[in-house]
């Protein structure tokens, strides 16, 4: 089974039966110590793009928001059976053409990294792909906060539904208690779960 370690914020790893290793907006918390054969990056804010936190293996093969729109389009990589699609994110600070989410496929497991976003259109047929797991911010700041998070939860339809990026200094877990959002699954940073 691949594995998924919360680090904190909107950061967190994922291990895949074989051992590769892919990060997912590198900034806060531990366990970047896993050389990367896979970092993605969401957009260039500076609590997402921390990718010389992360050990790296010499083929390690980044893909930042200007890999994932390149062309104007939102793009698809097959990394060795690990398929990363790109999708729309947007907020009120993210312009849709500077930032993206990704759809991450690994062992048959489809995770949905939707990065710094509030509700976006593509959400509506997300549904039709079965995922898995969706990992959505609650802060509200300028992302969407628990009410509209658990919405999209709702849209998405994932089996398991993470929260993640909160205001710094709240607690996930208490935060998490008050989220409505369907096939909820507290993690807590520094946790690790089995996919």
């Amino acid at each position: 089974m691949p594995k998924l370690l919360f680090q904190g914020h909107g950061s967190y790893r994922l291990t895949a039966d074989d051992g590769r290793v892919v990060y997912v907006d590198p900034y806060k918390g531990k366990g970047y110590d896993m050389p990367a054969d896979i970092i993605l990056v969401t957009h260039q804010h500076s609590d997402h793009n921390k990718i010389k936190r992360c050990a790296q293996k010499q083929d390690c093969r980044i893909i930042t928001n200007a890999e994932a729109l390149a062309d104007g389009r939102h793009n698809s990589f097959d990394i060795g059976g690990i398929l990363i699609d790109a999708v729309e994110a947007m907020n009120k600070l993210h312009d849709p053409k500077k930032c993206v989410g990704y759809i991450i496929t690994i062992d048959g497991i489809k995770i949905y990294a939707s990065g710094d976003t509030s509700t976006t259109k593509q959400m509506e047929g997300f549904a039709a792909l079965k995922l898995d797991y969706a990992l959505f911010p609650g802060d509200g700041l300028f992302n969407m906060g628990l009410v509209e998070s658990a919405k999209c939860a709702e849209t998405v339809g994932a089996k398991h539904n993470i929260l993640i990026h909160l205001k710094p200094g709240e607690s996930v877990r208490k935060k998490a208690e008050k989220w409505n959002a369907p096939n909820k699954l507290i993690i807590t940073p520094g946790e690790e779960i089995e996919l």
